[in-house]
């Protein structure tokens, strides 16, 4: 029990370090990290079990921080769920809290105009890094990767639903195509 107690104070730790970086993209920018810490760091987890734990946190309903406890699960337990959940929830919620409370006061002045115009670009960098991440990792042959950039050429020109995009991937799958 000890050992799940060190990990899930490590989980703890570190992802409420890192859960302060979830602006604008959210936690979903923080998979690149998570992913680095939990598996190739620790060995928690395999990317497989990873890239899983993901998936199921995006289809499922709710909030897409479930990826994280589903990390932390696999890690130390329902201890660890515990922690990571919490270190991905306190966090960023006590910098909104504080954030919103001074940008009502000093939202309209050169440094709140500044620290806006800084997020955006900031916030697409994060997420360009956790998809890159994620392709490394599920992109394991030619065809993947393929479907994979065709994807993204259709979700950045087209106004088509993404869960169409996911039902093809999924048939081209099932289908053995890829």
């Amino acid at each position: 029990m000890s050992g799940n107690v060190a990990i899930a104070w490590a989980l703890l730790l570190h992802f409420s370090m890192i859960s302060m970086m979830a602006i604008g993209g959210g936690v979903i920018a923080l998979t690149p990290d998570i992913q680095r810490f939990a598996v190739d760091a620790h060995h928690w987890m395999s990317n497989e079990d990873f890239i899983a734990a993901f998936t199921i946190a995006q289809a499922s309903p709710g909030p897409n921080f479930l990826f994280a406890t589903l990390v932390g699960l696999q890690a130390a337990g329902w201890l660890g769920a515990v922690a990571a959940t919490v270190a991905i929830i306190v966090p960023p919620s006590v910098m909104t809290v504080v954030t919103l409370r001074l940008s009502v006061k000093h939202g309209s002045s050169a440094f709140g105009r500044t620290v806006k115009a800084a997020l955006s670009p900031l916030s697409v960098g994060m997420m360009l890094a956790t998809a890159w991440s994620l392709a490394r990792v599920a992109d394991n042959s030619w065809g993947s990767a393929v479907l994979t950039a065709l994807t993204v050429i259709v979700v950045m020109t087209r106004n088509f639903n993404p869960v169409w995009l996911i039902g093809i991937g999924a048939l081209v799958g099932i289908l053995g195509w890829i």
